[in-house]
């Protein structure tokens, strides 16, 4: 397990007086990108057909797909994939979605966010969500 965790990209955020130091690694920031997109309304899911719901049996590894992340000393750039729910605003989702995941990911890791790009993968015509 240790081996596995040292051999992932990460990215020191905290350091102080020799007391230790906090590494994210660039899987978790995608996991919190994908959460909070999946979060906005009008978004049916990640690309890879993720959705909230889904989150708790299939395991949290599996939201980050749909999510790549590019973590630097400086910031951190991301790029989503989604599916939209048919007859939603797709600039206007796009643009909460955009602000949720900047807003996610630098609260919850300091980090801070030059920018988030969406795809548009699909749109689901699916009346039953």
């Amino acid at each position: 397990m240790v081996a596995e965790l040292e051999s992932r990209n990460t990215h020191k955020v905290y350091e102080k007086d020799k007391i230790g130091e906090v590494q994210i690694a660039d899987e978790v920031v995608a996991i919190i990108a994908g959460l909070a997109a999946t979060e906005v309304e009008g978004v049916d899911s990640m690309a890879g057909n993720i959705t909230n719901e889904l989150v708790g049996k299939l395991g949290m590894k599996n939201l980050s797909k749909g999510v790549k992340v590019d973590v630097t000393e400086e910031h951190v750039s991301v790029d989503l994939s989604l599916n939209i729910k048919y007859g939603y605003n797709i600039p206007g989702v796009s643009e909460k979605v955009q602000d949720k995941v900047k807003s996610a990911i630098e609260n919850m890791t300091g980090l801070n966010v030059l920018d988030v790009n969406i795809k548009i993968a699909g749109v689901n015509m699916d009346e039953s969500h």
